[in-house]
């Protein structure tokens, strides 16, 4: 962890692209609870579960107008070209976007691989080449590796690779266990890795659901939270408070340990994000 000390800590927050009139509604009434956080700045995915970039222009538009904080759009290998990716790089640039997380994202159900680009370090290269350093490139990674890794030291030379091709910084995938966070910082640090590396933190505002997206990422929750959730069936507002007791713990002791900030994802919702960032004092809560 001694590559992180020396980065200083930078808190954002993930939005989606809502795809229904109620989604919309409910991005509407959270952009204010959250803004008033005062990230360092908004990431807007590109569409999850490999769904198409439908809506994410939207949404950048949407976040930088009415909060005027930072937004970081994602970009993604599933494009397919570079004409379209490059396309959406100078849209961006003119629109005044400085930063942008480069992933190989998700691939549909009928989609076997990427498009022209395999890799995100490929992504990553091609950002550079084309806007040189116009943009501050976040990548992703895993620390408790990738799902469809072959292997762990694969894993940790694909994150090696697209630190190598320009990544600026790195959000994790979320995690409950800190330290399988410590641990991977630790082996990419023995790589010559060394650039911020943030931890993605998922608040379990639903067990049931934050659970389906655990095991689909391959994001390991405790035995004994999962023992203790369950027991409590359907009173879900102990299960809630739980959750934000647990996750505040686990921030804290990853900003305690020197991670150089925190990235919510916050699936449009201003809680449980809001209440964790208060029992934390975090910037604007501690203002």
């Amino acid at each position: 962890m001694q590559s992180q000390y020396r980065y200083p800590k930078v808190f954002s927050i993930e939005l989606f692209p809502p795809r229904t009139p109620a989604g919309e509604e409910n991005l509407t009434a959270s952009l204010g609870p959250l803004a008033a956080l005062e990230p360092a700045f908004f990431s807007v995915t590109f569409g999850a579960g490999g769904t198409t970039r439908s809506g994410t222009v939207e949404t950048v538009a949407k976040a930088m107008n009415e909060t005027g904080i930072e937004v970081a759009p994602h970009l993604s290998c599933i494009e397919g070209t570079r004409e379209s990716i490059g396309g959406f790089l100078d849209r961006y640039k003119d629109a005044g976007v400085r930063r942008v997380v480069a992933l190989r994202g998700d691939l549909p159900d009928d989609m076997e691989s990427p498009g022209v680009f395999s890799h995100a370090t490929e992504l990553v290269g091609f950002i550079r080449e084309r806007t040189g350093d116009h943009f501050h490139v976040e990548v992703g990674c895993y620390p408790e590796f990738h799902p469809e890794a072959v292997t762990v030291s694969e894993d940790l030379a694909h994150f090696r690779d697209k630190v190598a091709a320009g990544a600026d910084s790195a959000m994790t995938q979320f995690f409950y266990n800190a330290d399988a966070y410590f641990y991977f910082v630790d082996q990419v640090e023995r790589l010559g890795v060394d650039i911020p590396i943030v931890p993605g933190i998922m608040p379990i505002w639903n067990y049931q659901k934050v659970a389906q997206f655990a095991a689909g990422c391959g994001a390991e929750i405790p035995r004994w939270l999962k023992q203790r959730m369950e027991a409590y069936g359907d009173d879900a507002e102990s299960q809630r408070q739980l959750g934000i007791e647990f996750v505040t713990d686990l921030c804290q002791r990853l900003l305690d340990a020197g991670a150089p900030g925190l990235h919510f994802y916050c699936l449009n919702r201003a809680e449980p994000t809001s209440t964790i960032w208060s029992n934390l004092g975090l910037p604007a809560a501690a203002a």
